[in-house]
């Protein structure tokens, strides 16, 4: 009788260490090889947060269907390293991929969107910090880093001359630096041989095509217009007249004014198209491609002079004589003075 307990005693031993070691087994073939998530999801790991606070999140808000198979997998794969960045989660990933993927910094690429107006380099500086890890004013350092700058061909005060707006796939936590070369790669793409023909034909450095497009930005965002106001400043250049372009204006005041009145003609600036001959010295704002397009590729016509269309539609209308410039000029102020203030 006593052998009998004792020999039950033991197989039940027996099958206790072996529940327990074939469970810790089955854990570890479920960590490593069953998809462990049921639904695609991105998310961030910020600067300063722990391998538990990510594990934490992942096990919760990320549709894992065990969390604690997520818990055990960080625990296991990450320990106490988790790096920052931009992850996704399949449906596929196991919670050991997911630990591995974090721990190692297995990135999903963000959109880095650069389009709309960017007219300072504060309001180009939240644009990129707010898609990216870094902060805006990392972004505000790198650009006014003359070395920098110089390394990538560009005076500081070029600066905005060296982006063209577009959309590119980078890394979340990618330096200004790397920001920056992929920049110029799109500008060189830019400049191919056709196009620096093109600026030679109309007189222009590239620099000054990036110049004259950001008036040309200025002046409007409806992009079937842009060749034919670029080609209205090219005639002006061409004739030795002062361009007199409001944006030139708008940009020695930060753009604050919401119109350029005769006060403001007036400011000592060599930006200030209205005393100055020729283009400025730099890009009042980062050009479109729309617009460097335009510079590239003008209307040709007569015109030397444009003013706003009197039906706020965002067009202008175009005028050979001064007579004429000022007929259209006293239609839109006529327009203007119609609209009930408030």
């Amino acid at each position: 009788m006593k052998n009998r307990k004792i020999i039950f005693l033991a197989v039940a031993a027996v099958v206790a260490i072996l529940a327990v070691a074939g469970n810790s087994v089955w854990k570890k073939y479920y960590d490593k090889k069953v998809p462990n998530f049921s639904r695609t999801v991105e998310f961030y790991v910020y600067p300063g947060m722990t391998a538990g606070e990510v594990a934490g999140y992942v096990a919760d808000s990320c549709g894992a269907r065990s969390s604690s198979s997520v818990r055990r997998a960080f625990e296991s794969e990450a320990g106490n390293r988790v790096l920052p960045g931009h992850y996704t989660i399949m449906p596929s990933n196991t919670s050991v991929y997911v630990a591995r993927m974090v721990s190692h910094g297995w990135q999903t690429p963000v959109k880095l969107v650069l389009s709309g107006t960017m007219r300072l380099q504060s309001g180009l500086a939240r644009k990129i910090g707010n898609q990216m890890m870094l902060d805006s004013a990392d972004v505000i350092n790198a650009l006014r880093d003359s070395a920098l700058i110089a390394s990538f061909g560009f005076d500081r005060k070029d600066v905005f001359a060296l982006f063209i707006p577009d959309t590119y796939e980078i890394y979340w936590t990618e330096s200004m630096k790397e920001v920056l070369t992929r920049q110029k790669a799109a500008y060189d793409a830019f400049w191919t041989d056709a196009n620096k023909e093109k600026a030679r034909l109309q007189g222009l450095s590239m620099i000054e095509v990036s110049i004259l497009a950001s008036i040309v930005n200025g002046e409007t965002n409806y992009e079937p217009e842009m060749p034919a106001i670029a080609g209205v400043y090219l005639n002006r250049l061409r004739k030795g007249m002062l361009l007199q372009a409001d944006p030139t204006v708008a940009y020695c005041f930060d753009y604050e004014p919401a119109r350029i009145l005769k006060k403001h003609l007036e400011v000592d600036s060599p930006f200030n198209t209205y005393r100055h001959a020729g283009l400025p010295p730099a890009p009042i704002c980062v050009p479109s491609k729309a617009a460097l397009e335009a510079v590239l590729n003008p209307d040709r016509h007569g015109y030397i002079y444009f003013c706003a269309s009197p039906d706020f539609n965002g067009t202008h209308r175009f005028a050979v004589t001064l007579t004429e410039h000022l007929r259209n000029a006293r239609e839109f102020q006529r327009a203007l003075n119609a609209i009930p203030r408030p």
